[in-house]
């Protein structure tokens, strides 16, 4: 074996038993030097950060409902007891212009952007669920589930049949604070 191909192999050795991605590798004037992980480390992309977090649960105890009217048809939607969520709620009624978008979700601008205090990196939406979409500042609700995707902000869920929100075209939608027991907005 020649001496570099002993080295590489020696390295690579080394490499295996102290870790994946335990050493790197610098090639310098024709040999190779090992170099601290440390000296280079890389920040991890938004999935990798989002696994090491509290994963966001849109099931979350809450007692915040609204109404979508569109359509003929009353959508029931819990929202979640977040910062944005809340942000959103106040800023009911609203009537919005949904547009398709990427045939799997309805987007709308808002008003203003949301507050996105404590909210998470990204989030990965399923079928039924509301979000804000910081970089545009816009509300998304989700028809088909879709990827991971940095910037969504979860805000709820429709709960029940969302078949109106998949026909084609721009919907016209009404959102309002739904009404509890007491009659109380």
């Amino acid at each position: 074996m020649r001496k570099g191909a002993m080295r590489k192999a020696s390295l690579k050795r080394r490499s295996s038993q102290t870790g994946s991605g335990a050493m790197l590798l610098l090639a310098l004037a024709g040999g190779l030097w090992p170099l601290d992980a440390h000296a280079a480390s890389v920040s991890p992309g938004p999935q990798q950060a989002s696994s090491a977090a509290t994963p966001v649960s849109i099931h979350e105890e809450s007692t915040m409902k609204i109404h979508l009217r569109l359509d003929g048809a009353t959508l029931t939607a819990t929202l979640l007891d977040t910062p944005a969520a809340k942000d959103f709620i106040d800023l009911l009624p609203l009537t919005l212009t949904l547009k398709d978008y990427a045939a799997t979700e309805k987007v709308a601008d808002l008003p203003r952007k949301l507050s996105t205090e404590g909210a998470p990196a990204g989030f990965k939406p399923d079928i039924g669920d509301i979000t804000f979409y910081t970089p545009w500042g816009n509300l998304a609700i989700f028809y088909r589930p879709f990827r991971y995707s940095t910037g969504l902000v979860p805000l709820g869920r429709i709960e029940g049949d969302i078949a109106p929100l998949k026909a084609s075209g721009p919907l016209q939608v009404e959102i309002i604070r739904a009404q509890d027991e007491g009659g109380r907005p």
